[in-house]
């Protein structure tokens, strides 16, 4: 048995889960979970605030790309991975025979492996990624506490500690709050 390496299958771009599920149900259905252990879509979840609630959606980093693990000294199983009657919205490898004449793929190094996975372990790790970040001087809406239902404007950005300060005007008064991202929503 060879080495197994990390490659980059091009699908068609919204696909990606569709390409995963074939590719799992054709490795198990093969019984070559040794040479094609891990299948991986990069993504990460990402929360926002839609009309008060708090929603959770995945987004991909990589749109159109899933990543593979394989050991690909055997072409056949080269030849299952981009085969369109098996695995429907592949496209093919990436790096396939661009700067060779060879039609192997070209595996990713192990310092961008380790990048991508490390990407995809550190927004595991980290419960809550807002994808609305906030501007300065913008107005808001704060959402949830003890404010709930007053306008604000943004004064400052904390993208570290996904926190704001936001300026309420209370009783005429104009008041500083520090509130989380998840408390608040944009005024359109």
């Amino acid at each position: 048995m060879g080495e197994l390496k990390w490659y980059v299958v091009r699908a068609v771009s919204g696909k990606e889960k569709k390409v995963k599920e074939a590719l799992d149900s054709e490795i198990a259905r093969q019984g070559l979970e040794s040479v094609i252990p891990q299948v991986l879509i990069p993504s990460e979840k990402v929360y926002e605030m839609r009309n008060g609630k708090k929603r959770v959606r995945e987004r991909n980093f990589f749109p159109g790309y899933v990543l593979v693990q394989a050991d690909f000294t055997n072409g056949e199983i080269q030849h299952m991975v981009t085969n369109k009657e098996l695995i429907p919205n592949v496209i093919g490898f990436l790096g396939e025979g661009s700067t060779s004449a060879s039609k192997d793929p070209v595996p990713l190094r192990q310092s961008e492996v380790n990048r991508i996975l490390g990407r995809v372990d550190e927004v595991e790790e980290y419960e809550e990624k807002l994808d609305t970040p906030f501007i300065v001087g913008e107005s808001v809406k704060v959402m949830d506490g003890p404010f709930s239902g007053f306008t604000g404007t943004v004064e400052e950005v904390f993208e570290d500690r996904k926190k704001l300060n936001v300026t309420v005007k209370i009783f005429g008064r104009n008041t500083p709050v520090e509130l989380n991202y998840i408390q608040v929503e944009k005024q359109d």
